[in-house]
């Protein structure tokens, strides 16, 4: 949690146990934080690189780095799906509608398969309708929000999303969950690069003595 929303709370007239509730919630807070930060730095520099999202990244505003890595990962091969609808079922973003003779009840999320991609994609269509003019889906988000509401026209965003990253991690194939290259550690390789590398000059073998110019004439 940011300083400002601790000096927001530090500033509310509470009684004495719900202090004490929060003062137990932000040191959890803050324990998670501590083992989520190593798991962040590697997650980045890995989404930059790996093929399938970097892909996402550099096509869909609104997905960043983890976002990328959450749908890339929970979505797996998208070839097993037969079309994008296939795919929006599987994470749970499909809507179900009750009807009976004379009752039809309003639709809803499924909410089956992973919530971690539900939250990715979600995550990402609120990014995206922040965005102002610089989101391609601003104006989409807006028109959707005039019938249905923010929070369904959001949901309808990502589901957009959803359908997006799906054509294009399907096109990419195999390379959509290839591993990315590693890089070049230093210091490796044979020891004639590592000296061309350096400047250092070629070794020369020392002079032969008599006794091993003799040996090897014999």
């Amino acid at each position: 949690m940011v300083s400002d929303g601790r000096d927001w709370l530090a500033a509310q007239p509470l009684p004495e146990t719900a202090r004490e509730q929060i003062t137990v919630a932000l040191a959890m807070i803050d324990a998670l934080e501590v083992q989520i930060a190593p798991l962040d730095r590697q997650l980045r520099p890995y989404a930059r690189a790996q093929t399938g999202c970097r892909a996402l990244i550099d096509a869909y505003y609104g997905i960043g780095e983890l976002s990328a890595v959450t749908i890339v990962s929970e979505l797996g091969d998208c070839r097993r799906f037969a079309n994008s609808r296939d795919a929006v079922r599987y994470g749970g973003m499909d809507i179900t509608v009750y009807q009976s003779d004379r009752h039809r009840a309003p639709g809803r999320l499924s909410r089956q398969g992973p919530p971690a991609l539900r939250w990715a994609l979600y995550e990402a269509a609120q990014a995206s309708r922040r965005g102002g003019e610089r989101s391609p889906d601003r104006a989409y988000y807006l028109e959707v929000k005039e019938r249905i509401g923010g929070n369904r026209a959001c949901l309808a965003l990502a589901r957009k999303m959803l359908k997006r990253c799906y054509h294009t991690l399907r096109e990419l194939g195999d390379d959509a969950l290839a591993p990315p290259a590693a890089p070049t550690q230093p210091g490796r390789g044979s020891a004639a690069t590592r000296r061309a590398s350096s400047g250092s000059p070629r070794p020369t073998n020392p002079p032969a003595t008599p006794d091993a110019a003799g040996a090897l004439a014999a």
